[in-house]
């Protein structure tokens, strides 16, 4: 089973380079902004946050301006955060 503060670490990285990324428009950029944001808020449980991000990042996954090369991304990023457990 993979280690979930590891993956958290991972999906942070992942927003990064979504949010560094200028061929991507700038509401998708500041959503993986504000969602690296909440993934790194420590107050909250791992799966709670995890979650919350997958909720907000699926608000912008139809995007139809979104790139091609960054929708998988976000797929990927899901399925990343989908492998942390809720407890």
């Amino acid at each position: 089973m993979p280690n979930p503060e590891k993956t958290m670490e991972n999906c942070i990285l992942m927003l990064q380079h979504i949010q560094d990324d200028s061929t991507i428009p700038r509401n998708i950029r500041r959503v993986a902004d504000e969602t690296r944001m909440l993934l790194s808020n420590n107050a909250k449980a791992m799966g709670l946050r995890a979650a919350e991000a997958i909720s907000k990042i699926d608000e912008i996954s139809n995007d139809p301006n979104m790139p091609i090369h960054a929708r998988t991304r976000i797929w990927e990023l899901v399925s990343q955060l989908e492998t942390i457990p809720l407890d």
